[in-house]
């Protein structure tokens, strides 16, 4: 078993992440443990449901199952999940639990967020992706018709129980998808300001073939690495004024990608994935590297065999873009890198982008 924790010094608050192979059907003990007796409602993936509802054994009046998508991080979903957790009864000492990937963190997250102004939520993710990045650091948010994310609250969970086991059944497209963001934490490391030197480049390049067959011991190091480099950073910076912005390395674009294709083509690491080479590609352009970088960073990606996503008409994905919440009313902004393993944030006005 690895045991981590957060500490978030403004809020006084710290919360333990334990990263355990284990039997699925220890989970709900686990949980309850923790509970300790509190009233809940489970929000858990279709899909995780459909694998695991039996082994997980919650009991069908206390689940709200979540449809599998980005399209679902809604507000439809957002009342339903309020409006489930009124009829459970549920008082600021009870919690939400969020057993799925990135979409039913978000929104479950959210929803404990704003219930009676926030009640307890426990984060167990079940894909690669919320592993590695987004169970951990408390953002929570839904999506509108404007763009992704727009509509969401910093708010930390109690617990995060990080099962490998789940990552077994995980379909090859959404672990892929998941390694899309375990690139970026690669090309960003130095900037997060670790104590710890953990090399996640040379990490990926030893350990391909056993990442991509999937070898227990070989995902919960990584896992554990990736999750190191996120907490220095919320540590430092939980609400994204400075150090933060940082993980939003192939967002922007990213982002972009997914709305362009309503969110239904690529999944959110296959765009971050396009996101990271628009990136480099900018950098380079704006003789931020050198072309042996960029080359370099290619060479990490292809490893990894992700899907080639076309290339868009600049000008509409710019107009996108200039939707982005990290944008200002003049600037589009990007975090790119400026060396090995460093990242900064630059602004640009839209015509800057398309010389």
């Amino acid at each position: 078993m690895i045991n981590l924790s957060v500490n978030i010094k403004s809020e006084n608050k710290s919360y333990p992440i334990s990263i355990e192979n284990q039997s699925i059907s220890t989970m709900r003990e686990k949980i309850f443990s923790f509970l300790n007796g509190k009233n809940f409602l489970v929000v858990i993936s279709e899909k995780v449901e459909k694998l695991y509802g039996k082994e997980l054994g919650f009991e069908k009046s206390q689940k709200f199952i979540l449809k599998d998508g980005e399209k679902e991080k809604n507000f439809k979903n957002y009342k339903k999940i309020l409006e489930k957790a009124l009829k459970l009864k549920l008082t600021r000492q009870d919690a939400i639990i969020a057993i799925g990937g990135g979409v039913v963190g978000d929104l479950a997250g959210f929803a404990a967020s704003t219930y009676m102004r926030g009640i307890s939520y426990i984060q167990v993710p079940t894909t690669l992706l919320a592993c590695v990045d987004s169970s951990v650091g408390g953002k929570t948010a839904i999506d509108t018709s404007f763009g992704k994310n727009l509509v969401g609250t910093f708010y930390q969970p109690d617990i995060v129980f990080i099962n490998p086991n789940f990552l077994k059944t995980l379909d090859e497209r959404q672990f892929k998808s998941g390694m899309g963001e375990v690139i970026k934490y690669s090309f960003i490391e130095k900037s997060c300001k670790c104590d710890e030197e953990l090399n996640l480049t040379n990490f990926l390049s030893d350990n391909v073939q056993k990442i991509l067959e999937r070898e227990e011991k070989t995902l919960a190091k990584l896992i554990e690495i990736c999750i190191k480099l996120k907490i220095s950073v919320v540590e430092k910076d939980e609400k994204e004024s400075n150090l933060r912005k940082i993980l939003n390395l192939g967002h922007t674009y990213g982002h972009a990608v997914e709305k362009i294709t309503n969110y239904k083509k690529y999944t959110h690491g296959e765009a971050v994935v396009e996101g990271l080479r628009f990136a480099f590609n900018l950098a380079v352009k704006k003789n931020l590297i050198d072309k042996n970088y960029k080359y370099f960073a290619d060479d990490v990606i292809k490893k990894f065999k992700f899907c080639e996503i076309p290339k868009f008409d600049l000008p509409k994905m710019i107009k996108l873009m200039q939707m982005d919440k990290k944008s200002t009313s003049k600037y589009i902004i990007f975090i790119l890198p400026k060396d090995y393993s460093v990242v900064e944030e630059f602004s640009f006005l839209p015509e800057e982008i398309l010389l």
